[in-house]
């Protein structure tokens, strides 16, 4: 089997594990109290890949220049994300719409699952081991993502059958930023390859302060919640050690 076959199965597993979150939010209604423990805990798992595996790649390369352009960008991207999700929010709110979907979680989600997808064909450039292990630590952080995004997505009382659409076009995003990430960005420069993780660098950093923990505290929290970012957080700091 060659090595990008084995990138397109590897990759399948957080497809699947996105819609295993999803499908549990949708057939089990959870409490407010469960449903901010998931959104900390997916906070936590994204931070973590952050410190993980963004950060050391990102640091070791030496190159200020490049990092402070990408990171502005992805911060200026995420920035005008949110002022049209929140504009669409409103508009829809005045148009005497019960509800609406959460866009700037939506959108950042996205960007986060194409970055994790990036960072997975990445791996599998660096080896075989290292690209099954990050598939597996990325299948656990899919699967609170697909979780907080049915579970977010609540208010806006949605079918079944759309909140499967939105967890399929999720779950596509990640599949293709894999096959990007093993097919484009092992041959690019090291400092486009720099450009492209600051700007995901920032765009997590965004999707966990601005969007996860913002919709986990509309809930009244508990120290059991709070301590849920901490365990996703250290999860996948093991996992990545092992990797």
């Amino acid at each position: 089997m060659t090595k990008i076959w084995e990138v397109y199965l590897y990759a399948l597993i957080p497809v699947i594990s996105i819609l295993l979150g999803g499908i549990t939010g949708i057939f089990k209604k959870p409490s407010g109290a469960f449903r901010s423990s998931v959104l900390h805990f997916a906070a936590g798992v994204v931070f973590s890949v952050v410190v993980v595996e963004l950060l050391p790649d990102i640091i070791k390369n030496h190159k200020p220049i490049e990092v402070a352009i990408g990171f502005s960008l992805g911060i200026i991207t995420m920035l005008v994300v949110k002022f049209f999700a929140e504009k669409f929010e409103i508009k829809a709110e005045e148009n005497k719409k019960e509800s609406v979907l959460p866009m700037g979680l939506l959108i950042a989600l996205g960007i986060d699952l194409a970055i994790d997808g990036l960072l997975l064909g990445v791996g599998f450039a660096a080896g075989n081991t290292e690209g099954i292990l990050l598939s597996v630590a990325l299948a656990l952080e899919t699967f609170s993502l697909g979780l907080a995004v049915v579970l977010a997505c609540a208010d806006a009382n949605l079918t079944k059958q759309k909140n499967l659409l939105i967890l399929l076009v999720l779950g596509l995003t990640f599949f293709i930023g894999a096959i990007i990430g093993i097919t484009m960005l092992a041959g690019l420069s090291q400092e486009i390859l720099e450009l492209v993780l600051s700007f995901g660098l920032a765009a997590l950093l965004f999707l966990v302060t601005e969007e996860l923990l913002t919709e986990a505290h509309e809930e009244k929290e508990t120290l059991l919640q709070t301590s849920m970012f901490f365990v996703g957080f250290l999860i996948f700091l093991l996992i990545g050690m092992i990797v």
